[in-house]
């Protein structure tokens, strides 16, 4: 299934795998693709320790200074939305979704020229790669 883009720029993507298995799956390309991982938050883990109950949920946080950079020098309000993130997550039907922000969306949300938002454009491959595989 390809994504399709939110009114509110969200990207959602289907998978058949469990949230664990698709985070780890997705943690594999972004570091086979020399991305760094800054962060993998483990939302429901972190409120099963707080006492509370969550569905799954996961947040990637990756990126490549190469690709970022540019795009803050461009307009550092873009800081609030890199690195770049995609959330694992389960609904309530036992669904999983990869979500994040579409390019174009940040683009128009920071009035960057599309020619540098090109450089993070290959978020949406690397998260059908992992939905898909």
């Amino acid at each position: 299934m390809s994504p399709h883009p939110a009114d509110n720029g969200i990207v959602t993507v289907p998978t058949n795998h469990s949230v664990e298995r698709a985070a780890d799956r997705l943690a594999s390309l972004i570091e086979t693709k020399q991305i760094i991982l800054f962060a993998r938050i483990n939302f429901a883990a972190d409120a099963q320790r707080a006492g509370l109950e969550m569905l799954p949920s996961q947040l990637l946080v990756f990126g490549n200074p190469r690709a970022g950079t540019p795009l803050m020098q461009a307009a550092p309000t873009l800081a609030l939305d890199l690195p770049l993130k995609v959330l694992v997550w389960q609904d309530s039907d036992g669904r999983v979704w990869f979500s994040y922000n579409a390019t174009d969306y940040l683009q128009a949300r920071h009035d960057v020229p599309a020619e540098l938002v090109k450089a993070i454009d290959g978020i949406g491959a690397l998260v059908q790669s992992a939905a898909l595989g």
